[in-house]
């Protein structure tokens, strides 16, 4: 039988506001999976799985493993570029987001699944990945690194199109993914995105040579994840 869930759509949301949002959910998830575990089974609180899709303003997140020499301007000259920039606290080191790009956020516990963390990651992965071939983009992983990836064995032209950052507690996520459409890639030139300094950045616009429908392609990456994870959510 297919897993049930919560979608929203955030629209476009600063992201403080967002990420205090994504914390209520998961704390609120959190508690009632810990709570369940004290409960004879006739009282467990209900538990929801839920997705949330958002597009940022203007924004560098760094993750607690990341560096932030990273980060290659100073904080006057974010201010210049209309930018942002957040410590958080999933795992990963620095990325932008910003108008044009899909961020998802499952907020999911993943006993619900039957998955590990990792085996997590590859679905998120997978769902972009699918994503990718309905446009005739073959995405894949690149060894070592997290997120989806064009041509990633080949010397200078590996480059990524989505990043994905997430943290963890007691199976239970936050944070996600974020999935370069119509993103401007010029926002990327400054930081090491990820950490990586011989790495490119893409988006789905800048493979196919055209703007893409943003609604559409964002559409099609929630069906993936549903596909991936065999979950309605709605």
């Amino acid at each position: 039988m297919k897993k049930e869930g919560r979608f929203e759509d955030l629209g476009q949301k600063d992201y403080k506001e967002c990420w205090d949002y994504q914390e209520k959910i998961f704390q609120d998830l959190l508690h009632n999976k810990l709570l369940n575990r004290e409960l004879p089974e006739a009282e467990h609180r209900k538990k929801v799985n839920t997705l949330l899709f958002v597009e940022h303003p203007h924004v560098f997140t760094l993750g607690k493993s990341g560096s932030d020499g990273n980060l290659l301007v100073n904080h006057i000259q974010l201010k210049a570029k209309d930018a942002s920039f957040y410590h958080i606290d999933r795992g990963g080191d620095i990325t932008y987001h910003g108008p044009g790009q899909i961020v998802a956020y499952p907020i999911f516990d993943l006993e619900d699944f039957g998955l590990t963390l990792k085996g997590y990651i590859h679905k998120l992965e997978d769902a972009i990945i699918l994503t990718l071939k309905e446009y005739g983009i073959e995405g894949s992983r690149l060894e070592g690194a997290t997120g989806v990836w064009l041509d990633p064995e080949i010397a200078g032209r590996a480059r990524k199109i989505c990043a994905i950052g997430v943290k963890a507690s007691r199976f239970v996520t936050m944070h996600g993914l974020a999935f370069n459409v119509n993103t401007d890639l010029e926002y990327f030139k400054l930081i090491n995105p990820c950490g990586f300094t011989d790495k490119k950045i893409t988006s789905l616009e800048a493979e196919s040579g055209e703007k893409q429908n943003y609604n559409k392609v964002k559409g099609l990456v929630k069906r993936k994840l549903e596909e991936v994870f065999d979950i309605e959510l709605k």
